[in-house]
């Protein structure tokens, strides 16, 4: 075969943005917290852009950016819950999951009291964590600012990835396991 690759400019088409540029790293950031999913990255950093747009808030890294991406990936990508609302945490990684396929063993129901009596969020976001890592997933657990619980999921092959894009957003992450 000939090789006609001198008719190709490949540096032309390589990509548009700035590596460094903060849309840039949000939008990798969409991508990591929806693996396979681009579609729906894309729809979720529109509407972040949006959102962002309706509060005034500038597209910087300065500006109060981080209560806009959870708006825009809730209930899809991402959770925020009251801290003493047990049913909305477990429903919410509940739903994360179902994206996936994955159906989590938490160990009992909350409506059993035996179960549910000295169970606390931290525990429950200990179980969804343990559970996950076992399907090579990662719950983390995102310090937003809130009183409550906060978080995303990822793929576990994804953690030192999405650690330094989070420390290069000045987001601070934990594993689920040791919730904010």
């Amino acid at each position: 075969m000939p090789d006609n690759s001198d008719y190709f400019d490949f540096e032309e088409d390589a990509h548009d943005f700035d590596e460094d540029d903060f849309e840039a790293r949000v939008w990798n950031l969409l991508v990591l917290i929806n693996p396979g999913d681009e579609e729906l990255a894309l729809q979720q950093f529109n509407r972040w852009r949006e959102h962002l747009s309706e509060d005034g808030q500038p597209l910087e890294a300065d500006s109060d950016w981080v209560p806009a991406l959870f708006t825009a990936i809730a209930w899809q990508s991402g959770f925020e819950v009251e801290r003493d609302d047990l049913e909305s945490l477990q429903s919410a990684v509940n739903e994360l999951s179902a994206r996936f396929n994955l159906q989590l063993d938490w160990g009992g129901d909350l409506d059993d009291e035996d179960f549910a009596a000295d169970l606390d969020g931290v525990q429950l976001m200990s179980t969804a964590f343990d559970r996950l890592r076992e399907h090579n997933y990662t719950l983390w657990s995102v310090d937003a600012g809130g009183d409550g619980f906060t978080g995303w999921m990822a793929l576990t092959r994804d953690d030192d990835a999405l650690l330094a894009l989070c420390s290069l957003l000045n987001v601070e992450v934990r594993l689920g396991s040791d919730p904010f």
